[in-house]
Order: C-alpha cells, then structure tokens, then sequence
C-alpha cells in the first residue's frame, strides 16, 4: 500500500517511480479521488457540529419560548439527519475506490534498482562455485529421477499434472534437505523457527500483496480460507495489526518455517512441464524479517547470505543477480535471485528471491512501531527469501551429483541426517518395477 501524503505531497516522484515499473502516471487519478474522499468526509463533519449546534439552539429557543425559531431549528436538523445516510454511503463509495486504486499498485522500486523490462535485463552480481566438468552427458532429473524414487506417474495419477510422489530414499534426501535447511537457518543464523496456519483469510493475503490481484494463482477452500503460496504470508503477518516498541527491534525479528507451498501456476502454462521444478504442491524454508527502517538494507544483505549459506554448505554452484524493475515481485522494492546451475540445462535457474518490501506490507497490514521517545508511530518494514525452496533444491543436488551410473552421491554435509547413507543407488528401480505391474 502507498502512503497518500507522500503523493500528495510529491506526485511527480510518484508517477516517476511507476514509469520505471512501466506503468502510466497515476497521480492525478488517486489525487482527484482522494480530494473528493476528504470534501465529503468534511461536509460530514461539518454537518454533524452544525446538528449539534442547532440542537443546543433548539433548548435555548425553547426556554426563550421562542417556538417559532425551535420549530425552524427542528427543521434544520432534521434535513441534515435526513441527507447523512446518502453522504455516508457516498464516502464508502469514494474511500473503497482510493484504497482499491492504491492496493493494486505495486511497491515502488528502490532508487539502485537497475531500470529493465524483463528478466533480460537482470544484473549478475557475483558467482560461487565451479560447474562440474561431466565425463559423461548430464542427464535430466527427470529421466533418472524415477529409478531412485522420483514417481512422477504415482503424482499425477493421484492428483493430476505437476504433482509428484517421492518414495523410500529419494523422499529421505528430500526430508534430509529440509532438516539441514531448517536447522542452519535456526542454529546457525538466527531465525526463530515457527509452525504457522496453512489456511488463511482475506486480509492475511491482502497483508502481503497477494489478493487481490493474484487470486488465479491460489487455492481456496470451499469456506473461504486460502491455502498458502508460501509460508510468507503467516509469518509476516504475525504483526498485523500490531503496534511494537523500539526496544523489540533493536534486533529484527527473524522467523523461519518449513512448510508445504500450494500455487495453481496459473500464469506460468507451458513452462517446466517435466520434472520436479514446477509443482502445484511443495516444500521450502521461508524466512522472513521484521525491523525498522533504518535496518532492512543490511538485513537484506544479511538474509540473501543465509539462504546463499545453504548453497555453499552443498557445494552448488550458482549466482546472485540483482532484479530490474520490469521483473521484481509486486510487494517488492529490492529483489536478489539466487539461480543454482543445473547441468542438464547448460544454464542457472532460480532456487530463491530474497525481497526486502520497505513498509509497502507493513502499511497493508496495518503493522507500526513507536520509537523511543517519539509521539508518532511508524511503519514496519517487512523482508523475505527463501532459504530454500526444498524441492528446487533437491532438483539441484540430483543433477550435480549424478553419476554415471545413474546413482545420486549425497552431499557430504547431509550425509549425517541420511544416517550415513552416501548415495541414491539404483537398485530402488526393481521395486518400481515390482509395483508397476499392480
């Protein structure tokens, strides 16, 4: 949500900000609404003081035994009372079509954010880690995948396209990789783990910038509750609606969960049909960061390195780029993607975004602090990453550490959470075998 006095006071800054978005300027329209929304609400109030006005009037007439100017002040009254229901509903009209215009905006961009169209014009920022020189072709995950417990075919026979059942190892590694995630970025980072709703109402996802724009991409349920698209939603909105103090936030407030992830993928029809990247259904560890302002750049920088630390504990190569305007999220003004390498593709492909939303969620959800010593409140500012996406993860480790014999080696810093199990071996293939003739 954008903060009205800000454009009131500096439109020509605000349509700017919208034209590195690539959308048209929109200041004027906001402003002539809001105008009006503040008239009508000051006829109301200057209607209500002059009926109690005339209403203290009456008496004095009254006790004057002036019955003639009592009568023409009953009068007065009542037409004013009369008009107040049509008034009322006409701010309604006026206040919800402000906050409608204003709620389907998209956050601002921050002022270093590259000027860009689309993902083309991303900036790579740095590399980790060397590609593995193959002496053998890379396979696709998702051709190998199946031998070792990848089953797609149960997936969708239960549920339908871009949902996969994992069986035996292959759903031990993925468990593996979801432990490690979860306890680095809680023993070793600092995010304070936590199990949250997977059901939500309206305002939880109006909270965090998904509705109403991107209801097509969701899951509801028959009474109205919304399945998560990530556990973002939950943990943000931990605060709305709360007023916190200075002293809460002199360290931000760092949450984590691991939870499964329901999106309908509704605006992503064609792309990465095969194989375990896409899913109607999934696991990531989602971190979240609560703080004041004068905080959220460098706990940015300190978020995108936890989710990064996951990456260099599992020896995956991959890059940080830094998102253009054209491609940031909604509720985003500073976006890094994390893209891990996947050898079967010759390409990086995106593994986390770690967001920082400036108060654009905080204002949403209604989320302030009061500063030590100060008589106004203030806003939140709200941030969140992946650290990581479980699956996409999974994905990763498969194809880096594929052999030629289609075994999987297991990353050593999960090899104790496998109970020292050191790779998927490819004998699982004869139990698929087994239950496919069923």
């Amino acid at each position: 949500m954008h903060d009205i006095r800000s454009i009131r006071e500096n439109p020509e800054a605000f349509d700017a900000a919208l034209a590195r978005r690539g959308l048209a300027p929109l200041s004027a329209d906001i402003l002539a609404l809001d105008e009006k929304s503040r008239a009508l609400k000051t006829a109301l109030q200057q209607g209500q003081a002059r009926r109690n006005e005339a209403s203290k009037a009456i008496g004095q007439a009254m006790a004057a035994k002036d019955m003639a100017t009592a009568e023409a002040l009953k009068a007065e009254v009542a037409a004013l009372k009369e008009g107040v229901p049509a008034l009322e509903a006409e701010d309604r009209e006026v206040s919800d079509a402000l906050t409608a215009m204003l709620a389907a905006i998209p956050n601002l961009p921050a002022d270093d954010v590259p000027q860009g169209a689309d993902e083309t014009d991303n900036v790579e920022l740095s590399r980790w880690g060397t590609p593995r020189d193959f002496d053998f072709v890379a396979q696709d995950h998702a051709d190998f995948g199946p031998a070792l417990g990848l089953d797609f075919e149960g997936g969708a026979a239960l549920s339908g396209a871009r949902f996969t059942a994992l069986r035996g190892q292959m759903a031990r590694l993925h468990r593996a990789l979801a432990q490690f995630m979860l306890d680095t970025q809680t023993a070793v980072n600092g995010y304070e783990e936590t199990i949250v709703p997977l059901l939500v109402r309206d305002e939880a996802l109006f909270g965090t910038g998904q509705l109403p724009k991107f209801a097509e991409d969701l899951f509801r349920t028959t009474d109205g509750r919304w399945l998560i698209p990530t556990a973002e939603v939950s943990l943000t909105n931990l605060v709305r609606e709360k007023l916190l103090h200075e002293s809460d936030l002199q360290v931000p407030i760092r949450l984590t969960a691991l939870t499964p992830c329901f999106r309908s993928e509704a605006g992503s029809a064609g792309r990465d049909t095969r194989g375990f990247i896409r899913q109607h259904q999934f696991e990531k560890v989602e971190l979240v960061a609560i703080c004041r302002p004068e905080d959220s750049e460098a706990e940015h920088e300190r978020m995108c390195a936890a989710a990064e630390s996951i990456l260099r504990a599992l020896k995956l190569p991959y890059r940080k780029v830094l998102l253009c305007t054209g491609d940031m999220g909604f509720s985003a003004r500073k976006t890094y993607d994390l893209e891990v390498w996947l050898p079967s593709q010759q390409t990086y492909r995106e593994i986390s975004s770690v967001s920082n939303c400036g108060d654009f969620q905080a204002r949403r959800m209604n989320a302030r602090y009061k500063p030590e010593g100060g008589k106004n409140t203030r806003f939140l500012h709200t941030l969140n990453g992946s650290g990581l996406a479980v699956g996409r993860t999974l994905v990763a480790v498969l194809e880096n550490y594929q052999q030629q014999d289609g075994s999987v080696a297991v990353p050593e810093a999960l090899v104790p959470l496998m109970s020292g199990q050191r790779e998927l071996s490819i004998p699982y293939e004869n139990m698929l075998g087994t239950w496919s003739r069923y």
